[in-house]
């Protein structure tokens, strides 16, 4: 399946040595090794350095986007589903100096705190059949995008702006709707989801979601009235919190109490719905998480 995968993109490596490098990378990345990194997958490939895989991934001359969206093609073949879930994300890549492209000090959840890193944004795929990534976007804080000439250094165009990763959310969002990619709804943390005009995007665009938010974040409610997360959910009665499992985790059964609320929304099809959700641990009121949903009758 390998070779056939690479085969697939073959048209977008116009040299035949960064074309066959490309398959013994994706080897090396599906390979069992404790860590995978230049040094790593050179040795596995028998190499004494890893020049070869860094000027594949730094310098050799291949179409990026273009092996992006095969490999996309292939995802919604092999596992593609109409009930679908797209899923948003980022995450932190620790990094010594200051030469990697959009490194810089900052919160990464990698570590639990402010490194020097660089922060990458995904786009994943998973049904009933598999899981995958599908897309991709490299964060560049402003101390980056503010002086080009550093940027030019590391090969990035001009024409690259700064982005938030909310943008970099949209943008991926966006590429997959175009590229026709099957999916019901779309998830991601509150990192993504207290933006409310990414929610407003998602709406425009008839898109079903379930996104995490913060608890004084504000909600309409069916009185047309906004209020906080936290005092309309003290307001629920006891009777509305049902106990359901979460499913199976490292740590055995996942429980906790979930309550929802009808809320009313302009932008909302009639075929849809939109709901505030609320979870908390099943032997504690103290921790909760609040959920935005929007989509079709439960």
């Amino acid at each position: 399946m390998l070779s056939g995968l690479h085969a697939r993109f073959t048209a977008r490596f116009p040299r035949s040595e960064p074309r066959a490098r490309a398959l013994t990378y994706m080897a090396g990345l599906v390979a069992p090794l404790e860590r995978k990194n230049g040094w790593t997958l050179a040795e596995r490939a028998g190499e004494g350095h890893p020049i070869g895989m860094q000027r594949l991934l730094g310098e050799a001359d291949w179409d990026a986007d273009g092996v992006r969206d095969d490999v996309r093609d292939f995802v919604v073949e092999t596992i593609g589903d109409r009930d679908g879930i797209l899923i948003g994300d980022d995450t932190g890549f620790l990094k010594k100096g200051s030469r990697s492209a959009g490194v810089q000090r900052q919160y990464t959840g990698t570590a639990g705190g402010t490194e020097n890193s660089q922060i990458g944004t995904f786009l994943a795929y998973a049904s009933s059949k598999g899981r995958a990534l599908i897309d991709r976007e490299l964060y560049l804080p402003a101390s980056w995008t503010d002086g080009r000439k550093r940027c030019r250094a590391v090969g990035i165009p001009d024409e690259v702006p700064f982005a938030t990763k909310n943008e970099h959310f949209r943008w991926m969002l966006q590429r997959a709707i175009d590229a026709g990619v099957p999916f019901a709804w779309v998830t991601a943390d509150e990192t993504y989801g207290q933006v409310k005009h990414l929610r407003v995007w998602l709406e425009q665009r008839g898109v079903a979601y379930v996104l995490a938010t913060r608890v004084n974040d504000t909600v309409i409610t069916q009185g047309w009235r906004e209020i906080r997360v936290d005092e309309l959910v003290a307001q629920l009665p006891g009777q509305a919190w049902k106990r359901l499992s979460g499913g199976k985790g490292s740590h055995g059964e996942r429980i906790y109490d979930w309550a929802r609320i009808l809320r009313p929304h302009w932008l909302t099809p009639q075929h849809h719905l939109h709901w505030s959700w609320w979870r908390r641990l099943s032997h504690t009121r103290a921790r909760r998480s609040h959920y935005k949903r929007r989509g079709h009758t439960p």
